[in-house]
């Protein structure tokens, strides 16, 4: 008898596995980002104005990131266990599981939509926009908040297919979307003279169409499970463990708006709008290397939280190892090409030359110790896929909101100068790195033990 896609988790070698799962994840996360890069790209490209509509953009990625990072947060939170309760052989805990999270995606929907629209304004007023660039923040969320539930749907349900070993489905739900909007693009920006109003639409258009696709799945026979009407009605015992679990990704997705808000202020305060614009380039570059390897860390998840389920512990330890190795050196080649080639990466954004010329001065310093973040997200892969949330939530917490955003406000204080602030991202990023490895080093045994698997029954 041929074996289904989740059965092959447990029994597949795994280097061929990880293989198999990871290059369509990767994939699906490389043009996942090309939503916002080929809108940065576009916008930074309009006439006249293309730095000052990059700079405005920019200032709305806060929100954009707290919104993505509620998806996050119920995917993140929820496929794990299911992938698990799969392993167990108890299909119907993870379909309840799966309709718990479409319930609260629904509900994240309705009321991140009316918030934002009430209090947009005065929050990229915070988030570092001038009186020069809120035209083009405001034009831009004004369309893309109207999406919201295509974002919540498409990425937080689309992990529930990656959680089944379905990563080349996966992948084409993303792909729907992002041909979508490369397509859209140079239309609505260019061809309808829409500038940034254009990129929003053409945004939202293709979020719905990759929602409407895994939704789809989600509810047909080729799922292993299904969204069902009768577990989309609240059960509070599965929500606290999704939340418990998912509160992790969600403080790694979140910070990030609380380190755009630290940053850009800070930023506006030392050095202006073409700072602010150089960090919005710069992080575009960061989402380049850290979304693909983020896309292999998922493919590989469901590996690692099925064979705990299925109590397969050798199987985990090997995927742990290839894990690590693997996103280590990618992190590694990543940080030699920005900090030689910063340059070679702006002109991708923008052609003014003042603009990157200073992407080529801070770049270097910003991108210095990104090698030692494969290390964290491989240990954050494999706390997450055995369901380990204090550790996990300590480590998303560890980076960004006790290292990251105190040097972001100190280094300047203490040094006067703008170029201060970038030196922030290195140091957390090695310490954060060292503390993962260790912390998974010294619990690994107490983890991948029977015990640790009956307590997340």
């Amino acid at each position: 008898m041929e074996q289904s896609n989740e059965q092959r988790l447990g029994t597949l070698p795994i280097p061929k596995l990880m293989i198999s799962l990871a290059i369509p994840s990767v994939i699906a996360q490389i043009i996942n980002v090309l939503y916002n890069i080929v809108d940065r790209i576009y916008i930074g490209h309009m006439a006249d104005v293309g730095d000052i509509a990059l700079t405005g953009v920019g200032v709305t990625f806060p929100i954009i990131m707290l919104i993505s990072a509620f998806s996050y947060f119920v995917g993140s939170g929820g496929a794990p266990l299911a992938s698990i309760q799969l392993g167990r052989q108890n299909k119907e805990k993870a379909e309840q599981i799966l309709g718990n999270g479409t319930s609260l995606l629904i509900l994240f929907s309705i009321v991140l939509t009316l918030f934002f629209f009430f209090f947009k304004t005065p929050l990229l007023y915070l988030f570092g926009a001038s009186n020069s660039t809120i035209i083009y923040a405001n034009d831009y969320l004004d369309i893309y908040l109207l999406g919201t539930i295509f974002v919540q749907l498409s990425l937080g349900l689309n992990l529930f297919i990656s959680s089944q070993g379905q990563a080349k489905t996966a992948m084409l739900s993303v792909l729907i979307g992002a041909v979508t909007n490369i397509v859209l693009d140079p239309i609505f920006i260019f061809g309808l003279h829409m500038g940034v109003r254009g990129a929003a639409i053409a945004t939202i258009i293709s979020q719905a169409f990759s929602a409407i696709w895994v939704v789809s799945f989600l509810t047909s026979k080729r799922s292993a499970i299904r969204i069902r009407l009768r577990y989309l009605k609240p059960d509070f015992e599965i929500i606290k463990h999704i939340a418990s679990l998912g509160i992790s990704p969600f403080i790694m997705q979140s910070t990030e708006s609380l380190i755009n808000i630290v940053l850009n202020h800070s930023l506006q305060l030392y050095g202006g709008d073409i700072y602010v614009g150089s960090m919005t380039i710069i992080q575009s570059v960061m989402q380049l290397i850290v979304v693909p390897i983020q896309g292999f860390t998922q493919g590989v998840q469901p590996i690692i939280s099925y064979n705990f389920g299925a109590s397969q512990f050798d199987r985990v330890k090997k995927t742990f190892f290839y894990t690590v190795i693997t996103t280590f050196l990618l992190t590694t080649l990543s940080c030699i090409l920005t900090t030689k080639f910063p340059t070679f990466f702006a002109r991708f954004f923008t052609d003014k030359e003042s603009l990157i010329f200073i992407v080529g001065e801070v770049m270097p310093i910003f991108m210095s110790g990104i090698f030692m973040f494969g290390i964290q997200m491989g240990c954050q892969t494999a706390f997450m896929g055995l369901g380990q949330a204090k550790i996990s939530l300590f480590l998303a917490l560890l980076r960004k909101v006790i290292l990251l955003v105190p040097l972001a406000i100190l280094l300047p204080l203490i040094y006067g100068t703008v170029t201060s602030i970038y030196y922030a991202e290195p140091i957390s990023d090695i310490l954060s790195a060292t503390i993962a490895g260790i912390l998974f080093f010294v619990t690994r045994k107490k983890i991948l033990s029977p015990q640790a698997l009956e307590r997340l029954s």
